[in-house]
């Protein structure tokens, strides 16, 4: 092997590491990530558009008014908490029409969707709240842009390093690496998604025991996944967990209740653009 121009190569990505490497809002940990957050907000802009293209969009009725006015609590306390990245999302809760689904996920610059299904574990706004904060907080710690780079770092290093190798050997540690690197990477961003959307939660004037009743009801929902082979912690884990966090939690929630709720978050009327289109159910 050449290992000339690998190395030059290696040494304009490690210039280019340095520049990315920031800390992510909420928890002080070292991140890299080599996207700006104007690139991540319009990514996440383009990407729920198509992500609820083919989506049945709930906009009135109770369920609808329940997650917008969950929603507004939590960008107002997530602005108040993280206001440097937070304050920059232009913040949507919608709510989709699938009773299947036991989901909801967010994207850059605080793009959010709950599904109905969710609504069937998430029984009380203080479990609901549980879950849009957990959302949330996987947007304003920008775990989608150090997701992307992750995955581009990962694909360089491996063509560096098997330029000269067989075919089928980089599949191979390619799934070595995704069970070594990947999933563990995932399981973290998910345990600081919990740690941060707890706070924000409880500073949103929601009781932050909903945390750990919303995952006891999550596994009540089925088998716990086999931990090492998933993107999740297991329930149990989290549970745990989240009861080492839950004095602290209280602590904010307590003073909150005690100063007064803030101000919550006018949204707007989910996107037009955003077609209430019927999917073709198989």
């Amino acid at each position: 092997m050449n290992w000339n121009v690998p190395l030059k190569i290696l040494l304009l990505l490690s210039a280019g590491f340095l520049a990315a490497c920031s800390t992510v809002e909420g928890t002080g940990r070292a991140q890299l990530n080599m996207m700006s957050l104007d690139e991540e907000i319009s990514l996440g802009t383009s990407a729920y558009k198509e992500a609820l293209a083919d989506e049945t969009i709930i906009r009135k009725g109770p369920a609808a008014r329940r997650v917008r006015m969950v929603g507004e609590r939590i960008a107002a306390a997530a602005n108040a908490r993280h206001p440097s990245i937070a304050g920059e999302f232009d913040w949507e809760f919608v709510l989709v029409d699938d009773d299947e689904i036991v989901n909801a996920w967010a994207l850059p610059g605080g793009k959010c969707a709950v599904y109905s299904g969710m609504l069937r574990v998430a029984r009380t706004d203080d479990m609901l709240a549980a879950v849009m904060g957990h959302e949330a907080a996987h947007a304003i710690a920008r775990h989608g842009g150090e997701r992307l780079t992750q995955s581009a770092v990962l694909g360089i290093a491996t063509d560096i390093a098997l330029q000269d190798s067989a075919p089928g050997s980089r599949q191979a540690v390619m799934t070595a690496m995704g069970v070594g690197v990947v999933l563990p990477f995932s399981r973290m961003q998910e345990t600081e998604a919990d740690y941060i959307g707890l706070f924000i939660s409880a500073d949103a004037g929601y009781d932050p025991r909903g945390a750990v009743q919303l995952w006891e009801a999550m596994a009540e929902q089925g088998a716990s996944s086999i931990e090492f082979l998933s993107t999740h912690p297991s329930h149990g884990t989290r549970i745990d967990e989240l009861e080492e966090l839950m004095p602290r939690a209280m602590e904010v929630y307590e003073n909150r209740m005690q100063v007064g709720l803030l101000e919550p978050v006018r949204l707007k009327e989910a996107t037009p653009s955003l077609p209430a289109r019927k999917k073709n159910r198989k």
